[in-house]
Protein backbone atom coordinates (compact mmCIF):
# COMPACT_ATOMS: atom_id res chain seq x y z
CA UNK A 1 0.00 0.00 0.00
CA UNK A 2 1.32 3.42 -0.95
CA UNK A 3 0.52 6.59 0.93
CA UNK A 4 1.51 8.89 -1.90
CA UNK A 5 -0.48 10.42 -4.71
CA UNK A 6 1.54 10.45 -7.92
CA UNK A 7 -0.08 13.71 -9.04
CA UNK A 8 0.38 15.82 -5.91
CA UNK A 9 3.10 17.30 -3.76
CA UNK A 10 1.13 16.19 -0.69
CA UNK A 11 1.51 12.82 1.01
CA UNK A 12 1.75 11.18 4.43
CA UNK A 13 4.94 13.07 5.26
CA UNK A 14 3.61 16.35 3.88
CA UNK A 15 -0.14 16.38 4.53
CA UNK A 16 -2.52 18.83 2.87
CA UNK A 17 -4.48 21.24 5.08
CA UNK A 18 -8.01 20.47 3.93
CA UNK A 19 -11.32 22.09 4.79
CA UNK A 20 -13.92 20.23 6.82
CA UNK A 21 -17.08 21.51 5.13
CA UNK A 22 -19.78 19.33 6.71
CA UNK A 23 -20.42 17.20 9.78
CA UNK A 24 -23.78 15.50 10.11
CA UNK A 25 -25.26 12.90 12.43
CA UNK A 26 -26.11 9.58 10.78
CA UNK A 27 -27.39 7.72 13.82
CA UNK A 28 -30.65 9.01 15.26
CA UNK A 29 -31.53 9.96 18.87
CA UNK A 30 -31.96 6.70 20.76
CA UNK A 31 -28.96 4.98 19.20
CA UNK A 32 -26.24 3.59 21.43
CA UNK A 33 -23.74 4.80 18.83
CA UNK A 34 -22.59 8.18 17.55
CA UNK A 35 -21.86 7.71 13.85
CA UNK A 36 -21.29 10.83 11.78
CA UNK A 37 -20.85 11.82 8.15
CA UNK A 38 -17.97 14.19 7.39
CA UNK A 39 -17.15 16.00 4.17
CA UNK A 40 -13.54 17.05 3.62
CA UNK A 41 -12.69 19.26 0.63
CA UNK A 42 -9.36 18.64 -1.12
CA UNK A 43 -9.72 21.59 -3.55
CA UNK A 44 -6.29 22.91 -4.52
CA UNK A 45 -4.37 19.87 -3.31
CA UNK A 46 -3.92 17.97 -6.57
CA UNK A 47 -4.69 14.82 -4.58
CA UNK A 48 -6.60 12.12 -6.43
CA UNK A 49 -8.21 8.94 -5.16
CA UNK A 50 -10.07 5.88 -6.39
CA UNK A 51 -12.98 4.06 -4.83
CA UNK A 52 -11.59 1.77 -2.15
CA UNK A 53 -8.90 4.21 -0.99
CA UNK A 54 -8.74 5.73 2.49
CA UNK A 55 -8.21 9.25 3.78
CA UNK A 56 -5.44 9.64 6.34
CA UNK A 57 -6.22 12.24 9.00
CA UNK A 58 -3.69 13.70 11.42
CA UNK A 59 -5.67 14.64 14.55
CA UNK A 60 -4.75 16.87 17.46
CA UNK A 61 -5.26 15.83 21.06
CA UNK A 62 -7.97 17.21 23.33
CA UNK A 63 -6.68 20.54 24.79
CA UNK A 64 -8.49 19.84 28.08
CA UNK A 65 -6.59 16.57 28.47
CA UNK A 66 -3.30 18.29 27.60
CA UNK A 67 -3.87 20.97 30.26
CA UNK A 68 -4.73 18.29 32.84
CA UNK A 69 -1.47 16.46 32.07
CA UNK A 70 0.58 19.67 32.31
CA UNK A 71 -1.04 20.55 35.64
CA UNK A 72 -0.49 17.05 37.06
CA UNK A 73 3.15 17.02 35.96
CA UNK A 74 3.79 20.56 37.23
CA UNK A 75 4.74 22.09 33.87
CA UNK A 76 3.48 25.42 32.53
CA UNK A 77 3.37 24.24 28.91
CA UNK A 78 5.35 27.13 27.41
CA UNK A 79 8.69 25.39 28.00
CA UNK A 80 10.53 25.16 24.69
CA UNK A 81 11.78 21.72 23.60
CA UNK A 82 13.55 20.25 20.58
CA UNK A 83 12.15 16.99 19.22
CA UNK A 84 14.20 14.14 17.72
CA UNK A 85 13.55 15.48 14.20
CA UNK A 86 14.98 18.85 15.38
CA UNK A 87 11.60 20.61 15.33
CA UNK A 88 11.43 23.21 18.09
CA UNK A 89 8.13 23.96 19.82
CA UNK A 90 6.55 24.42 23.21
CA UNK A 91 5.78 21.44 25.42
CA UNK A 92 2.06 22.24 25.09
CA UNK A 93 2.21 22.19 21.27
CA UNK A 94 4.11 18.89 21.32
CA UNK A 95 1.48 17.32 23.60
CA UNK A 96 -1.30 18.64 21.37
CA UNK A 97 0.07 17.63 17.97
CA UNK A 98 2.95 15.18 18.16
CA UNK A 99 2.44 12.44 20.75
CA UNK A 100 -0.17 9.82 21.71
CA UNK A 101 -1.53 10.44 25.19
CA UNK A 102 -3.17 7.03 25.59
CA UNK A 103 -1.80 3.47 25.69
CA UNK A 104 1.07 3.50 28.20
CA UNK A 105 3.14 0.32 28.04
CA UNK A 106 5.13 -1.91 30.37
CA UNK A 107 8.17 0.17 29.41
CA UNK A 108 6.33 3.25 30.74
CA UNK A 109 5.94 1.56 34.13
CA UNK A 110 9.64 0.62 34.17
CA UNK A 111 10.56 4.28 33.57
CA UNK A 112 8.08 5.42 36.22
CA UNK A 113 9.65 3.02 38.71
CA UNK A 114 13.11 4.44 37.96
CA UNK A 115 11.91 8.04 38.49
CA UNK A 116 9.66 7.52 41.52
CA UNK A 117 11.00 9.16 44.68
CA UNK A 118 8.34 7.93 47.13
CA UNK A 119 9.16 4.49 48.51
CA UNK A 120 5.54 3.30 48.57
CA UNK A 121 5.15 4.22 44.88
CA UNK A 122 8.40 2.42 44.01
CA UNK A 123 7.11 -0.65 45.85
CA UNK A 124 3.74 -0.57 44.08
CA UNK A 125 5.39 -0.23 40.68
CA UNK A 126 7.87 -3.01 41.49
CA UNK A 127 5.01 -5.30 42.53
CA UNK A 128 3.10 -4.48 39.35
CA UNK A 129 6.10 -5.24 37.15
CA UNK A 130 7.49 -8.30 38.92
CA UNK A 131 4.52 -10.04 40.57
CA UNK A 132 1.60 -9.44 38.20
CA UNK A 133 0.50 -11.98 35.62
CA UNK A 134 0.99 -10.72 32.04
CA UNK A 135 -2.75 -10.69 31.31
CA UNK A 136 -3.44 -8.75 34.54
CA UNK A 137 -0.74 -6.20 33.71
CA UNK A 138 -2.22 -5.83 30.24
CA UNK A 139 -5.68 -5.25 31.76
CA UNK A 140 -4.23 -2.67 34.19
CA UNK A 141 -2.56 -0.71 31.36
CA UNK A 142 -5.60 -1.08 29.10
CA UNK A 143 -7.69 0.79 31.68
CA UNK A 144 -5.27 3.70 31.92
CA UNK A 145 -3.91 6.64 29.98
CA UNK A 146 -0.81 8.65 30.90
CA UNK A 147 -2.81 11.07 33.02
CA UNK A 148 -3.96 8.19 35.24
CA UNK A 149 -0.38 7.06 35.87
CA UNK A 150 0.82 10.61 36.58
CA UNK A 151 -1.93 11.01 39.18
CA UNK A 152 -1.39 7.54 40.69
CA UNK A 153 2.35 8.11 41.13
CA UNK A 154 2.70 11.82 42.00
CA UNK A 155 6.34 11.52 43.10
CA UNK A 156 7.34 10.72 39.50
CA UNK A 157 8.56 13.87 37.80
CA UNK A 158 10.31 14.49 34.48
CA UNK A 159 11.83 17.51 32.79
CA UNK A 160 9.94 18.68 29.68
CA UNK A 161 12.15 16.86 27.14
CA UNK A 162 12.37 13.62 29.14
CA UNK A 163 8.61 13.80 29.59
CA UNK A 164 7.93 14.06 25.84
CA UNK A 165 10.27 11.11 25.22
CA UNK A 166 7.87 8.94 27.25
CA UNK A 167 5.21 9.10 24.56
CA UNK A 168 4.86 7.37 21.25
CA UNK A 169 4.34 9.37 18.08
CA UNK A 170 0.76 10.41 17.36
CA UNK A 171 -0.21 8.43 14.28
CA UNK A 172 -2.68 9.38 11.55
CA UNK A 173 -5.98 7.49 11.36
CA UNK A 174 -7.18 5.97 8.11
CA UNK A 175 -10.86 6.17 7.16
CA UNK A 176 -12.44 4.37 4.21
CA UNK A 177 -13.68 6.89 1.66
CA UNK A 178 -17.46 6.86 1.21
CA UNK A 179 -17.66 9.07 -1.90
CA UNK A 180 -16.94 8.69 -5.63
CA UNK A 181 -14.50 10.95 -7.47
CA UNK A 182 -16.82 10.82 -10.50
CA UNK A 183 -19.76 12.15 -8.49
CA UNK A 184 -18.33 14.23 -5.66
CA UNK A 185 -15.34 15.97 -7.27
CA UNK A 186 -12.83 17.28 -4.72
CA UNK A 187 -15.10 16.32 -1.81
CA UNK A 188 -14.25 13.26 0.25
CA UNK A 189 -16.99 11.72 2.39
CA UNK A 190 -16.21 9.78 5.57
CA UNK A 191 -18.42 7.57 7.75
CA UNK A 192 -16.97 7.68 11.25
CA UNK A 193 -17.99 6.08 14.54
CA UNK A 194 -17.18 8.70 17.17
CA UNK A 195 -15.50 6.87 20.05
CA UNK A 196 -16.47 7.87 23.59
CA UNK A 197 -16.24 5.48 26.54
CA UNK A 198 -15.37 5.10 30.23
CA UNK A 199 -12.38 3.35 31.80
CA UNK A 200 -10.98 3.68 35.30
CA UNK A 201 -13.88 6.02 36.16
CA UNK A 202 -12.76 8.55 33.58
CA UNK A 203 -14.34 9.61 30.30
CA UNK A 204 -12.18 8.74 27.29
CA UNK A 205 -12.34 9.91 23.70
CA UNK A 206 -11.06 8.44 20.45
CA UNK A 207 -8.48 10.98 19.34
CA UNK A 208 -9.23 11.25 15.63
CA UNK A 209 -12.98 10.63 15.72
CA UNK A 210 -13.58 13.31 18.37
CA UNK A 211 -11.14 15.62 16.59
CA UNK A 212 -13.39 15.48 13.52
CA UNK A 213 -16.60 15.62 15.57
CA UNK A 214 -15.69 18.22 18.19
CA UNK A 215 -12.45 20.08 17.56
CA UNK A 216 -11.67 20.46 13.85
CA UNK A 217 -12.78 23.92 12.64
CA UNK A 218 -15.36 24.03 9.85
CA UNK A 219 -14.57 25.75 6.53
CA UNK A 220 -10.97 26.51 7.42
CA UNK A 221 -7.87 24.97 5.77
CA UNK A 222 -6.88 23.24 8.99
CA UNK A 223 -7.29 19.44 8.77
CA UNK A 224 -4.02 17.67 7.79
CA UNK A 225 -4.85 14.83 5.38
CA UNK A 226 -3.37 12.53 2.76
CA UNK A 227 -4.62 9.77 0.46
CA UNK A 228 -3.78 6.18 1.38
CA UNK A 229 -4.07 4.08 -1.78
CA UNK A 230 -5.46 0.58 -1.51
CA UNK A 231 -5.75 -2.68 -3.41
CA UNK A 232 -9.46 -2.78 -2.44
CA UNK A 233 -10.87 -2.13 -5.88
CA UNK A 234 -13.97 -2.43 -8.02
CA UNK A 235 -13.70 -5.00 -10.85
CA UNK A 236 -12.12 -3.69 -14.03
CA UNK A 237 -15.08 -5.20 -15.89
CA UNK A 238 -18.12 -2.99 -15.25
CA UNK A 239 -20.38 -5.87 -16.29
CA UNK A 240 -19.24 -8.06 -13.40
CA UNK A 241 -21.76 -8.39 -10.57
CA UNK A 242 -20.62 -7.33 -7.09
CA UNK A 243 -21.72 -8.47 -3.63
CA UNK A 244 -20.83 -6.08 -0.79
CA UNK A 245 -20.97 -6.96 2.91
CA UNK A 246 -20.46 -3.90 5.14
CA UNK A 247 -22.16 -3.65 8.52
CA UNK A 248 -21.78 -0.48 10.57
CA UNK A 249 -19.17 1.95 9.27
CA UNK A 250 -17.98 -0.87 7.00
CA UNK A 251 -20.64 0.39 4.60
CA UNK A 252 -18.45 3.41 3.69
CA UNK A 253 -16.51 2.04 0.69
CA UNK A 254 -19.65 0.39 -0.71
CA UNK A 255 -21.46 3.73 -0.80
CA UNK A 256 -18.46 4.85 -2.85
CA UNK A 257 -18.70 1.75 -5.08
CA UNK A 258 -22.42 2.23 -5.75
CA UNK A 259 -22.10 5.93 -6.57
CA UNK A 260 -19.21 5.17 -8.92
CA UNK A 261 -20.99 2.37 -10.75
CA UNK A 262 -24.18 4.36 -11.14
CA UNK A 263 -22.20 7.30 -12.54
CA UNK A 264 -20.53 4.99 -15.06
CA UNK A 265 -23.86 3.31 -15.89
CA UNK A 266 -22.11 0.01 -15.21
CA UNK A 267 -24.29 -2.94 -16.30
CA UNK A 268 -23.11 -5.25 -13.49
CA UNK A 269 -25.67 -5.98 -10.78
CA UNK A 270 -25.08 -4.83 -7.18
CA UNK A 271 -26.08 -6.61 -3.95
CA UNK A 272 -25.54 -4.95 -0.56
CA UNK A 273 -25.62 -6.55 2.89
CA UNK A 274 -25.81 -3.97 5.69
CA UNK A 275 -26.33 -4.49 9.39
CA UNK A 276 -26.28 -2.62 12.68
CA UNK A 277 -28.16 -2.64 15.98
CA UNK A 278 -31.58 -1.07 15.33
CA UNK A 279 -33.22 0.00 12.09
CA UNK A 280 -34.98 3.00 13.63
CA UNK A 281 -31.71 4.52 14.91
CA UNK A 282 -28.74 2.91 13.13
CA UNK A 283 -29.68 2.59 9.45
CA UNK A 284 -26.79 4.59 7.95
CA UNK A 285 -27.64 6.40 4.68
CA UNK A 286 -31.14 4.87 4.77
CA UNK A 287 -32.64 7.30 2.24
CA UNK A 288 -29.98 6.52 -0.35
CA UNK A 289 -30.15 2.72 -0.03
CA UNK A 290 -33.94 2.65 -0.07
CA UNK A 291 -34.11 4.95 -3.12
CA UNK A 292 -31.63 2.80 -5.01
CA UNK A 293 -33.54 -0.34 -4.07
CA UNK A 294 -36.89 1.19 -5.05
CA UNK A 295 -35.80 2.20 -8.54
CA UNK A 296 -33.95 -1.06 -9.18
CA UNK A 297 -30.45 0.39 -9.33
CA UNK A 298 -29.59 -1.95 -6.45
CA UNK A 299 -30.48 -5.47 -7.48
CA UNK A 300 -30.65 -6.64 -3.86
CA UNK A 301 -30.43 -5.05 -0.41
CA UNK A 302 -30.36 -7.34 2.63
CA UNK A 303 -30.54 -5.77 6.09
CA UNK A 304 -29.65 -7.29 9.45
CA UNK A 305 -30.55 -5.30 12.56
CA UNK A 306 -29.35 -7.43 15.43
CA UNK A 307 -31.48 -5.97 18.23
CA UNK A 308 -34.81 -5.54 16.47
CA UNK A 309 -35.92 -9.02 17.53
CA UNK A 310 -35.40 -11.40 20.45
CA UNK A 311 -32.69 -13.38 18.63
CA UNK A 312 -29.79 -11.53 17.07
CA UNK A 313 -29.53 -11.49 13.29
CA UNK A 314 -26.29 -10.58 11.56
CA UNK A 315 -25.17 -10.10 7.96
CA UNK A 316 -23.82 -13.66 7.80
CA UNK A 317 -27.30 -14.92 8.71
CA UNK A 318 -28.80 -12.97 5.82
CA UNK A 319 -26.16 -14.52 3.55
CA UNK A 320 -27.26 -17.99 4.63
CA UNK A 321 -30.92 -17.12 4.04
CA UNK A 322 -30.05 -16.26 0.42
CA UNK A 323 -27.46 -19.02 0.02
CA UNK A 324 -28.78 -20.43 -3.26
CA UNK A 325 -28.97 -17.03 -4.95
CA UNK A 326 -25.60 -15.96 -3.57
CA UNK A 327 -24.05 -19.14 -4.98
CA UNK A 328 -25.67 -18.45 -8.34
CA UNK A 329 -24.14 -14.96 -8.39
CA UNK A 330 -20.71 -16.40 -7.56
CA UNK A 331 -21.09 -19.02 -10.27
CA UNK A 332 -21.88 -16.18 -12.65
CA UNK A 333 -18.55 -14.54 -11.75
CA UNK A 334 -19.62 -12.05 -9.08
CA UNK A 335 -16.93 -10.36 -6.98
CA UNK A 336 -17.41 -10.57 -3.19
CA UNK A 337 -16.34 -7.73 -0.87
CA UNK A 338 -16.22 -7.40 2.92
CA UNK A 339 -15.45 -4.28 4.97
CA UNK A 340 -15.51 -3.73 8.72
CA UNK A 341 -14.61 -5.44 11.97
CA UNK A 342 -11.81 -7.98 11.55
CA UNK A 343 -12.10 -9.73 14.92
CA UNK A 344 -15.59 -11.17 14.62
CA UNK A 345 -17.68 -10.01 11.66
CA UNK A 346 -15.15 -10.68 8.90
CA UNK A 347 -14.37 -14.12 10.33
CA UNK A 348 -18.07 -15.00 10.60
CA UNK A 349 -18.73 -13.80 7.05
CA UNK A 350 -15.78 -15.83 5.78
CA UNK A 351 -17.07 -18.96 7.53
CA UNK A 352 -20.53 -18.38 6.05
CA UNK A 353 -19.06 -17.92 2.58
CA UNK A 354 -17.12 -21.20 2.84
CA UNK A 355 -20.23 -22.98 4.13
CA UNK A 356 -22.48 -21.63 1.36
CA UNK A 357 -20.00 -22.64 -1.33
CA UNK A 358 -19.61 -26.11 0.17
CA UNK A 359 -23.34 -26.78 0.59
CA UNK A 360 -24.67 -25.09 -2.54
CA UNK A 361 -21.81 -26.34 -4.68
CA UNK A 362 -21.95 -29.88 -3.27
CA UNK A 363 -18.29 -29.68 -2.25
CA UNK A 364 -16.20 -31.07 0.57
CA UNK A 365 -14.83 -28.32 2.87
CA UNK A 366 -11.36 -28.65 1.33
CA UNK A 367 -12.78 -28.11 -2.18
CA UNK A 368 -14.77 -25.09 -0.97
CA UNK A 369 -11.55 -23.66 0.51
CA UNK A 370 -9.87 -24.13 -2.88
CA UNK A 371 -12.76 -22.29 -4.55
CA UNK A 372 -12.38 -19.36 -2.12
CA UNK A 373 -8.62 -19.36 -2.64
CA UNK A 374 -9.16 -19.12 -6.39
CA UNK A 375 -11.59 -16.22 -5.85
CA UNK A 376 -8.91 -14.37 -3.90
CA UNK A 377 -6.31 -15.02 -6.60
CA UNK A 378 -8.71 -13.66 -9.23
CA UNK A 379 -9.41 -10.63 -6.97
CA UNK A 380 -13.04 -11.73 -6.75
CA UNK A 381 -12.84 -11.89 -2.95
CA UNK A 382 -11.48 -8.73 -1.36
CA UNK A 383 -11.49 -7.58 2.26
CA UNK A 384 -10.89 -4.23 3.91
CA UNK A 385 -10.99 -5.16 7.59
CA UNK A 386 -9.69 -3.47 10.73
Amino acid sequence: MSDESSHSAYNKDRPFLARLTERRQLTKPGSEKDTQHFVVDLAGSGLAYKCGDSLGVYPTNDPTLVESILLAMGHKGDEEIMLKNFDTMTLREALLTRVALAQPTKKTLIIFRAFATAEDEKARLHNLLENTKPEELHAYLDEREFLDLIEEYPSVRFGPLAFIDLFRKLQPRLYSIASSPLVHGTEIHLTVAVVRYMTNNRRRHGVASTYLADRAPVNEPAVPVFISHSHFRLPEDDARDIIMVGPGTGIAPFRSFVYERLAKKAPGRMWVFFGDQRRAFDYLYEEEWEAWRADGRLAKLDLAFSRDQSHKIYVQDRMQESAAELWAWLQNGAAFYVCGDAKRMAKDVDLALHDIIARQGGMEPAKAAEYVKAMKKEKRYQRDVY
